[in-house]
């Protein structure tokens, strides 16, 4: 083999070798290069998730503030609606008690409304039924008027109670004129030691007494009073039926002390 055969075959092997040696360094770079490659994916995962954490903390700080600018919203918010609040519950509470004052007063003033109105009822009943008793009375004091006189009458209703209530009563007939005048009862009434303490004129007069002119019960004052005078009584009554429908006769003891002294008309029961 000549020189130039066997430079040949030595370039051959070179080349042989260099190709291996360089698939090899290929190889290697290769690996090495999918290394970097890995190690650079797993730098930017790793930097990735590192931003990622970031990003969730300061999502989550994010989160915390707003949490904390809605807490501070809402405290601002209560604290500026609170006395509106209270002003409110304030109005509620006194439009609550005015309606309570309201149903309280309605309820008292129609229960006063009820109870007047029962009052005016009862009054009303009161004076039908005294009515009524004072027809009744009247008739029955006319029924029993015709059988006797008014003066037997006040004289028997008299005679009824002396032994019980007047003991020491005197109450009998006036016949002593010689003065020019006389009336028609005395009652005299003395104590345990005969001391008269009180004295009365009376004078009767009913409808009957008058036949013609209808008689006033003051046409008979001023003899009365001259009767009392002159028998020395003390009090002075007129016990009549006269003016049966005068009310003021009708309710009860009349009290004539302003025209004439201690006198008094009374109907008779």
């Amino acid at each position: 083999m000549d020189a130039s055969g066997y430079a040949s075959i030595q370039s051959q092997v070179r080349t042989a070798e260099f190709e291996v040696d360089l698939a090899k360094r290929l190889e290697e770079v290769k690996k090495t290069h999918s290394m970097e490659i890995q190690v650079a994916e797993m730098k930017v995962i790793e930097q990735k998730d590192i931003e990622f954490a970031n990003k969730e903390k300061q999502i989550e700080r994010l989160k915390g503030d707003l949490q904390k600018k809605d807490m501070e919203i809402q405290i601002a918010v209560t604290d500026a609606t609170a006395p509106l609040q209270n002003q409110l519950n304030e109005l509620q509470n006194r439009i609550n008690n005015a309606d309570t004052e309201k149903s309280l007063m309605e309820k008292t003033i129609k229960e006063k409304y009820q109870i007047e109105l029962k009052a005016k009822d009862q009054i009303i009943q009161m004076k039908d039924d005294e009515i009524e008793l004072r027809k009744d009375m009247k008739m029955k004091l006319s029924t029993k008027m015709l059988g006797e006189t008014l003066e037997q009458h006040c004289e028997l209703q008299f005679n009824k109670l002396r032994s019980t209530a007047f003991p020491k009563a005197y109450f009998e007939k006036d016949n002593d004129a010689s003065k020019g005048t006389k009336g028609d009862y005395i009652f005299r009434e003395s104590d345990a030691n005969d001391v008269q303490f009180i004295s009365i004129m009376f004078e009767m007069k009913n409808e009957g007494d008058e036949t013609k002119s209808k008689k006033k019960n003051e046409d008979f004052l001023e003899k009365l009073d001259k009767d009392r005078k002159a028998k020395g009584c003390e009090y002075a009554i007129l016990v009549s039926l006269l003016e049966a429908d005068n009310e003021l006769y009708n309710d009860g003891i009349v009290d004539m002390s302003h025209k004439y002294d201690k006198m008094y008309v009374v109907r008779p029961q």
